[in-house]
Order: structure tokens, then C-alpha cells, then sequence
């Protein structure tokens, strides 16, 4: 039974599907009263998320590639800019109908089929998962090193803290959902005052912002920066390109539509546009201080004669890889997990199927280089997760016109059963967009579809779902 909220908030009575193998109460629809994210809330989570280690490295690892302070700026914030709109596309019918990503995806892959984009969505955010814990690792042990010195020279050091680290994250994917909370609402305004810091920092040991910025690009012709330029913006794109997906998961909390809206916008681009200047004005002075671009902030720190100093940043990078992993590395996977077999994988399972397979991912090789990082990494996995998002977002605006059947969204045979719990038309249409977008790879006259793999992903997987569906 339904019942029609203000705001057209739905809430959804599922006490009679209890026994139903796609329910459990992990991804159960949210409450009206379990919705209490307000604005803050989900602008605290984007801040939370933006201001990280990662964040940092992408605007360095720009100004590493070649491009001077603006060029990178502009390329991220246009990026941000751009994935703001599946974000809050994706996100409506999460605060709407208090579901998450996979169940929500049932609707257009179908009850079974909707296991393919799950899996596809969670070894990507595996991987990110990995990447943040790496980090996270290589900076506790850098601190506990200058805390106690003997632990520097002791061999299992770096292990020992990567494992250390590690438990931290399990602590908070045991507590849940209300804990990520807590945590993002209170690291947030913390962790903008350290970015800021930082800033103070460059600028001071930089001589300005006159020094700092007024390095030149590297790119002797505009044709030579626009081959660099496209899959830039690609990867920024794609750095977002999971949670675009995922975004219901934490939608579904949200008191109203203009609480998700705002608080995305408020917290999503400018944060992000804030702290990867901060990355690009560090890494600009890194050129005048040191004579390199040093893209690594863990790298940089270890430069730094001051203990304090090197004490207060890498505590205050600690907090953001940790706010960072927890939200936008485990919510989604565990929920991904626990979509293939919801009677016996919970969150908490899921969470730590996320957390095991994140280290067998080997996430130390994807930080080998900038150009690993970006352009393998976020560029190769958008190429995948575009067609995810063009199918979700066709298919609930313009196919399903907003209008979902929450009830056989948890049962087999339902509206959403297709052919034996498979949308077929939807498989094909997301392999169209994955095969289009990753051609390239293979044929190197077709590299420039490669180059805007999310982009050409999302619109070949969006006109074919379309077409196709309009054709039944």
C-alpha cells in the first residue's frame, strides 16, 4: 500500500513482501520519517566527499599533464558542472520513493536483470574503495612514523598501517548509515578550514599567487591541448560517474526534492572547483619551491621540515579519505552486494565483500602515474557507467514518466518481471553503448569515442533504450 506524502514523497508499506527473496531491510524503501537529510545534510556529504586526497590529485595530476592553474580549473569545473544533472536526475526517484540505486534499476533492467549494473556499479566502487584505503594507509603511516620514530624502520610498518586504516573503515560500515551521517555533518566544516590552510600555505612559501600561478602551459598548439583537453574532461566527468549512479542511495534519506537539489548544488561543484584550485595552487608552488610538479600530497608532506605542520595535515587528510571512502566507496557496492541475494547478504556483508575485494584490486597500481590515474581509470570505467546512467535516466523520465510501481519492485512476476526478470532490451541497449564507447581502445581511427567514453556511452545507451522501448 502507498500513501502520498507532501512534497509527493510516496512511502510504500512492504509488510507483506517480507518473505519475498528480492526484499531484506537494507533496501527496503525508506520511511517519511527516516527521510531527515535536510539541505545541510546532503551538502555536508558532497563537501565531505569533494574535499579528499583524490580531488587533490586530479587537479595536480592536470597541471602534471601540462595545463597551467586555469585551463585545470576550468576542465574540472566544467566536468562537476556536467554530472551535477544525472545527479539530480538519478537522485529524484530515490527521495521520491525512498529506494536505492539497484532497486531502482530494477525497474528498467528488471527484478533479476538489475544485478548486471550492480555489479558493474560495485567493482568499479571496489576499486575507489581500494585507491582511498591505499591513500589512506600511506598517510597514517607517515604520521605514526613522526609520532614514534622507531616505527619508520619497523618493516610491517606500512602494512600495519594500511591495515589499521583499513578497521577504521570496517568500524564505520558495521554502524551504518546514521554514523556516515555523523560523520560527514561533522568533518565538513573542518575539513574546508585545513583546504584553506593548505592555500595560505602555497601562497606564502610560493612568494604569491603571481609566482604560483603564472606557470605556463606546457601545450605548444591548441591542438596538442585538446587532445590532452577531451579525455580530461572525460575523467572529470567519470570521477563522479559512480555516485551519478548510486546517488538514490543516499537520496532516499532526503526530506524533499529541493533538499537533494540544493543541497547537491551547493555542495558539489563549488567544493569541488574550491579544493582542486587548492590542488592546482599547491602543486603550481611545488614547481617554484621545489622544482617539480609533485602531484602526490603524501609525497609533498614528507618534504616538510615541521612536524606539526606535517601532523595537522596528514590528521586532516586522514578524515577526508576516511568520510570520502565511507560514503561514496561502501554505501553503493553494499548495496549492490546485497541486491544479488538480499536474504542472506545485508549492508553490513556487503560492505565487507567491498572491503576485501578493494585490496585483491591491487589499487597501488592504478596510483602508479597521473596518466594511469586519470585517463585508465576514470576514463576507462566511464565508458561503462555512461550507458548505466543514460538507460536509468530514460528510462524513468521518459518511459516510465516518473511513475513507478514500488510493490512489484521487490516481487517476482510483477510489472517489472519482463522475461524471466530480465529487460533484455535494456541489456542490449547498455552493451551498445559500452561496445561504442570502448571501440577505440581497439581501433585506434576510432580512439576519439574512446576519449568521450562517458559521453558517447550515455547517449548511445539513452537513444537506443528509447527507441527500442518505444517499439514494443
Amino acid at each position: 500500500m502507498e500513501n502520498l506524502a507532501p512534497g509527493g514523497l510516496v512511502e510504500t508499506d512492504l509488510s507483506g513482501l517480507t518473505d519475498s527473496r528480492l526484499f531484506n531491510h537494507d533496501l527496503s524503501p525508506t520511511k517519511i520519517k527516516e527521510r531527515t537529510w535536510g539541505t545541510y545534510n546532503i551538502a555536508s556529504l558532497w563537501i565531505g566527499m569533494s574535499v579528499c586526497i583524490t580531488t587533490y590529485m586530479l587537479a595536480s595530476g592536470l597541471i602534471a599533464g601540462g595545463m597551467n592553474w586555469w585551463q585545470a580549473l576550468i576542465t574540472i569545473a566544467l566536468g562537476n558542472v556536467i554530472v551535477l544533472v544525472p545527479m539530480v536526475l538519478n537522485a529524484h526517484a530515490g527521495t521520491k520513493y525512498g529506494i536505492p540505486f539497484p532497486v531502482l534499476a530494477r525497474s528498467a533492467f528488471g527484478t533479476l536483470g538489475s544485478n548486471v549494473p550492480a555489479i558493474l556499479r560495485a567493482i568499479v566502487a571496489c576499486g575507489w574503495f581500494g585507491i582511498q584505503t591505499w591513500i589512506g594507509g600511506q598517510a597514517l603511516n607517515s604520521l605514526i612514523s613522526i609520532l614514534i620514530p622507531q616505527w619508520s624502520v619497523w618493516s610491517l610498518g606500512s602494512a600495519a598501517s594500511f591495515l589499521i586504516f583499513w578497521a577504521m573503515n570496517v568500524y564505520f560500515i558495521i554502524n551504518g548509515m546514521e554514523s556516515i551521517r555523523w560523520l560527514e555533518a561533522l568533518g565538513a566544516p573542518f575539513l574546508l578550514v585545513v583546504g584553506i590552510a593548505l592555500l595560505v600555505w602555497a601562497y606564502v612559501k610560493g612568494g604569491g599567487f603571481g609566482p604560483i600561478l603564472s606557470q605556463p602551459s606546457k601545450f605548444q598548439t591548441m591542438g596538442e591541448f585538446w587532445r590532452f583537453f577531451i579525455p580530461s574532461l572525460t575523467g572529470m566527468v567519470g570521477y563522479w560517474a559512480t555516485l551519478s549512479l548510486n546517488i538514490p542511495d543516499f537520496s532516499r534519506f532526503a526530506k524533499s526534492q529541493k533538499a537533494q537539489m540544493v543541497g547537491q548544488a551547493i555542495g558539489l561543484p563549488p567544493t569541488m572547483a574550491l579544493y582542486s584550485f587548492i590542488g592546482v595552487a599547491v602543486t603550481s608552488a611545488t614547481v617554484v619551491i621545489f622544482g617539480e610538479a609533485i602531484w602526490d600530497p603524501v609525497v609533498l608532506l614528507s618534504k616538510f621540515q615541521n612536524p606539526i605542520i606535517v601532523i595537522i595535515s596528514m590528521l586532516a587528510l586522514l578524515i577526508a579519505t576516511l568520510t570520502t571512502n565511507i560514503a561514496a566507496n561502501v554505501v553503493s557496492p553494499a548495496n549492490d552486494f546485497s541486491n544479488i541475494y538480499p536474504k542472506k547478504i545485508t549492508f553490513i556483508r556487503g560492505g565487507m565483500m567491498t572491503a576485501v575485494l578493494g585490496i585483491v584490486i591491487m589499487p597501488w597500481k592504478l596510483l602508479s602515474d597521473y596518466s594511469a590515474y586519470i585517463f585508465g581509470w576514470l576514463v576507462g570505467y566511464s565508458g561503462f557507467l555512461g550507458p548505466i546512467a543514460g538507460i536509468l535516466i530514460c528510462d524513468y523520465f521518459l518511459v516510465k514518466k516518473r511513475k513507478l510501481t514500488v510493490i512489484d519492485l521487490y516481487r517476482r512476476g510483477g510489472e517489472y518481471e519482463y522475461k524471466n526478470g530480465f529487460n533484455l532490451k535494456a541489456i542490449f541497449a547498455l552493451a551498445a553503448g559500452i561496445v561504442v564507447a570502448l571501440i577505440g581502445l581497439l581501433v585506434p581511427s576510432l580512439r576519439f569515442l574512446y576519449d568521450y567514453a562517458w559521453f558517447v556511452g550515455f547517449g548511445v545507451s539513452f537513444l537506443v533504450y528509447h527507441i527500442i522501448m518505444k517499439n514494443k
